[in-house]
């Protein structure tokens, strides 16, 4: 199990979104366009310090300090430079109000697990124990010394936020509460044992079960709910629920104390030792995978869990997928009102000894997935990027913080119908009893990470069964505690303070490869996250007949708000009955695959940054360096002018006695001799040494061109092509008008958006118009061929749109803060500007020449 990290804080996994400003899941939604009501599951708080429960004690509830209005866990802005002391102070309170309300209900808590001990162990000693001495010190270790340690803790933080003053100290308890933690230690690393031992004399004593199955929790204080009934497993699991509590809290205490306040120091020095602490925990105790037991008395244990589009009755449905030992569960959120407790509720099921992947001819009768069309993907990433830049606006205002909450929601619902809709990739399983479930994911590396979890655990000697629905409701009760996975990955669900990506170019050369046990055809594709899920980058050539692959092949990259690269590694399949009827595409074995982390530090550095990725035995060596879009902006002039890169368009054409780039007419004829069929082209990057080569040939005049172009991978000629325009010393469609393309993309009304565009075009350079043209008819050429190529209108002008019409450094510098807010103001309309023209009829140079102006205003 890996540990996790949010905000500085060392985690456990099992506890890993306890703490969210905003919780805007995929539990809200399930696809349908029905939201979830929220509230707290049964027997657990899930929000930081703060319990949702009605029976919280009034004085001490949080929710009643401001007139009704709840009050967020995170508050939204820390003490920073120029924030006023006083709202930090008062925020102080805040927190520690909702902290010390739920302090009382975990006293009560352990109260009521330490009731049953006293009788327990008087009666151990009797001629009819209920337990063993032993048994009742293994399953209550250490629940005595936490509770006279929080209650100690509690009564003296109790007066202190009761009779509150801004120079109150607290510090000192929370450092001495901090100071105590190694009793929990204890108690985790028993803590699977003292679960073991309650289950079995849970099964082998009846007065017992009926102990544990209901034990009575004291209401807070002035509540109108005098007891509530909890089971002793989930009262043992509450002490682990605690565990990161106060390190939670100590950070927003922390947040809100002026550093010159006597607590800082104390409060710095408690959240060490908290850090300390949590990061020492032995990660191979995993309390929360354990759940029900099997009918047969084994443990069943949750192996893996996530987000999943499942196509059902024709549409697609955001469901919740839990693998256990035997058995794999589709599950989503039942609908509740509002207080109710939350639950899953289970589509469907298959056991592990029922379960077998199709074949591709078994695939070839199945319903055939129809992709979810480009141009509406487009649409809602233009929607995110614009509601992106309206927070950060509202923001920079400082807006209020329900208007900005409001935005968030939005930007969750577009993010959330794009997870939905843009995975192509077919995961394909089928009950052998049963009917067949289709999924869509956006990663081969998804699909290979469910077919591997399955299949070692099917290599164990499982039985094929039946669950009762009592069996079954027990097991779909279990999925709100197991889940490992609470929040699909969409940066509505992220706090502000975390990365919000790396935006510009990543620069890739992938060396090597060792490992591998035998010969074989070997190839890598590249990987990055992009929006929340993973879309394919570049492909290396496929190395043959080889145990040691030496490919030295380097790529460029383009990142939007990525944070992950991925290393896939395949044995190319030249059996053509091994087709996947899905995409029409021959299925290559994936020999290994591997993921790393795109950290700002690291890979920022103008040197290359040298690095390994094991992937199942399989070392592979690669180096990385990266360029942030606004140093991409930075277009230099060739120093040498007989060359055609960095050269202006008009000398090029002037020098050339043409009307087109001799470059782009060669590059665009090749790709149309033997690329337009190509899946990916121009979306696929090429080798980067070759694009290099041909770049040098070029602006050489060298006589081998053509023969150099012949033999080249067609990837590195559409490579070239691109990197030609994006070297121009201006872009294509110039500096000069690009404010008025983007006023002109702008327009609703169609009449004077069309009159706007084509007097934009007509305003260019005739160089620049000409070659635009020339470009717009090849590139509506290659969509022709979609259906093979998979590169429609909408790819192209994602690829092309930026690389054509960008602004100048001025323009960027004078409006733009950050790369991410070059992402979201300007790429979205330059890819619609594209777009424009390439949806547009045909556009003759001599036509639009000719006819005459509604308006003659200069531009």
């Amino acid at each position: 199990m890996e540990p996790l990290s949010h905000r500085g804080l060392p985690r456990l996994s099992w506890i890993d979104t306890l703490y969210s400003n905003f919780s805007y899941g995929a539990d809200d939604y399930d696809g349908e366009g029905n939201e979830e009501q929220k509230g707290p599951p049964e027997g657990s708080e899930t929000m930081p310090y703060i319990d949702e429960s009605p029976t919280m004690s009034p004085q001490l509830s949080a929710r009643n300090q401001g007139g009704g209005d709840s009050i967020s866990p995170t508050p939204p802005e820390g003490l920073a430079p120029g924030v006023e002391a006083g709202k930090g102070l008062e925020m102080r309170k805040l927190v520690l109000s909702g902290f010390l309300a739920s302090e009382e209900i975990y006293i009560n808590q352990l109260e009521a697990l330490l009731l049953p001990m006293k009788p327990l162990k008087a009666t151990a000693t009797t001629s009819q124990p209920v337990l063993t001495i032993q048994q009742i010190e293994t399953i209550f270790y250490k629940i005595q010394d936490i509770y006279e340690i929080h209650k100690e803790f509690y009564d003296n933080l109790c007066p202190k936020v009761q009779q509150w003053d801004s120079q109150v100290t607290m510090g000192h308890l929370f450092q001495k509460l901090a100071s105590q933690l190694g009793v929990y230690k204890a108690f985790v690393d028993n803590y699977k044992v003292a679960l073991e031992t309650a289950e079995k004399c849970s099964q082998s004593n009846n007065q017992f079960q009926k102990i544990s199955e209901e034990l009575k929790v004291k209401g807070p204080k002035d509540s109108k709910d005098s007891h509530t009934s909890v089971t002793m497993e989930a009262l043992l699991y509450k002490p682990i629920d605690r565990v990161t509590r106060s390190t939670l809290v100590l950070h927003d205490l922390l947040k809100h104390t002026p550093v010159d306040h006597p607590d800082y120091p104390l409060l710095q020095d408690a959240l060490r030792i908290s850090q300390n602490f949590l990061s020492s925990i032995n990660e191979d105790i995993d309390p929360r995978r354990t759940a029900v037991t099997t009918p047969k008395g084994e443990t069943r244990q949750l192996v893996k869990d996530g987000f999943l589009v499942e196509v059902s009755e024709g549409s697609r449905k955001l469901r919740h997928v839990f693998l256990f030992t035997d058995v794999l569960l589709c599950a989503k959120l039942k609908k509740t009102s509002a207080g109710k407790h939350q639950q899953y509720d289970c589509k469907w099921y298959i056991p592990l000894a029922d379960l077998v992947f199709p074949s591709p001819e078994e695939s070839e009768a199945s319903p055939q997935v129809h992709p979810f069309p480009d141009h509406e993907l487009e649409d809602m990433k233009m929607k995110i990027s614009a509601l992106k830049s309206e927070i950060q606006k509202e923001k920079a205002n400082k807006g209020q913080s329900r208007a900005i909450e409001r935005l968030k929601k939005k930007m969750f619902e577009n993010e959330f119908l794009l997870l939905l809709n843009s995975p192509t990739i077919p995961f394909r399983i089928h009950n052998r009893n049963g009917k067949s479930y289709l999924f869509l994911l956006s990663s081969d590396y998804e699909r290979s990470e469910w077919r591997e979890a399955i299949q070692k655990l099917q290599k164990k000697d499982l039985q094929a069964f039946v669950l009762s629905s009592v069996e079954l409701q027990v097991l779909t009760g279990s999925c709100f505690k197991l889940r490992t996975v609470h929040n699909i990955p969409v940066t509505s669900n992220k706090d502000d303070d975390e990365s919000p990506g790396l935006y510009g170019f990543l620069h890739v050369i992938v060396h090597s490869a060792k490992g591998f046990k035998q010969s074989a055809n070997l190839y890598c594709t590249l990987e990055v996250d992009s929006f929340g899920y993973f879309v394919s980058k570049a492909k290396t050539r496929v190395f043959r007949d080889t145990t040691e692959p030496k490919w030295d092949e380097e790529f460029e990259i383009e990142l939007e708000g990525s944070q992950s690269l991925r290393i896939l590694c395949y044995e190319k399949c030249y059996d053509k009955t091994k087709v996947n009827k899905d995409n029409n595409e021959i299925v290559d074995k994936i020999m290994g695959k591997g993921q790393i982390q795109l950290d700002p530090q690291t890979v920022e550095t103008k040197n290359w940054h040298t690095d390994v990725i094991e992937m199942n035995g399989i070392k592979v060596e690669f180096s990385m360096k990266f360029t942030s879009r606004d140093m991409s902006l930075k277009r230099t002039p060739s120093k040498k002018q007989t060359g055609v890169f960095g050269v202006k368009i008009s000398v090029v054409t002037k020098r050339e006695r043409s009307k087109v780039p001799y470059i782009v007419r060669q590059c665009v004829e090749e790709v149309e001799k033997r690329g337009i069929e190509e899946v990916g082209i121009y979306r696929i990057s090429g080798v980067a040494t070759d694009i290099q080569a041909l770049k040098a040939v070029f602006d050489a005049n060298n006589k081998d061109i053509l023969l150099m172009l012949s033999d080249m991978d067609i990837n590195a000629i559409a490579g070239t092509l691109k990197l030609y325009f994006r070297e121009l010393p201006e872009p294509l469609l110039t500096d000069r008008l690009y404010p008025a393309f983007m006023e002109g993309i702008a327009l609703s009304d169609p009449a004077a958006k069309e009159n706007c565009m084509m007097h934009l075009l007509r305003s260019l350079p005739d160089p620049n118009l000409i070659t635009f043209l020339f470009l717009l008819e090849h590139l509506k050429r290659v969509a022709e061929k979609e259906p093979i190529n998979k590169m429609s209108l909408h790819n192209l002008a994602t690829v092309f749109g930026p690389t054509l019409l960008r602004p100048s450094e001025v323009e960027s510098k004078a409006h733009l803060t950050s790369a991410a807010d070059i992402w979201s103001h300007d790429v979205m309309a330059q890819v619609q500007v594209l777009l424009y023209y390439l949806q547009h009829p045909p556009i003759s140079f001599a036509e639009l020449k000719r006819n005459t102006l509604y308006f003659s205003t200069d531009v």
